[in-house]
């Protein structure tokens, strides 16, 4: 992560944290105050525009509620056949190595 990535997640926490609307020019702001060296305008409207309209603390409280699930139907049924055929592959790789060894559990 850059610092001017660090410099505006930090300056947006503590807009967050003060129950401040995230903008650029506040971003920007905060960062300036903060001494940061050179941080380009783009990285501050960036962040704004990412946060307008979102409750910060909303998002950094169900960081792991509701993303992987939510991503689970969007890959459809493209993404488990690759899984069943990795399944399938340690099944027989499981009963292959049994075989090696000579015996069986019937044998």
């Amino acid at each position: 992560m850059s610092t001017a990535e660090l410099a505006c997640s930090y300056a947006a926490l503590i807009l967050a944290d003060d129950g401040v609307e995230v903008t650029a020019d506040k971003l920007q702001t905060l960062i300036g105050a903060a001494k940061v060296p050179e941080i380009e305008p783009i990285w501050t409207s960036i962040f704004a525009k990412a946060l307008e309209g979102k409750d910060i603390k909303d998002l950094l409280t169900n960081i792991g509620s509701a993303g992987p699930a939510a991503a689970a139907p969007a890959a459809g049924g493209a993404a488990a056949a690759p899984a069943e055929a990795a399944e399938e592959k340690k099944e027989e790789e499981k009963e292959e190595s049994d075989e090696d060894m000579g015996f069986g559990l019937f044998d």
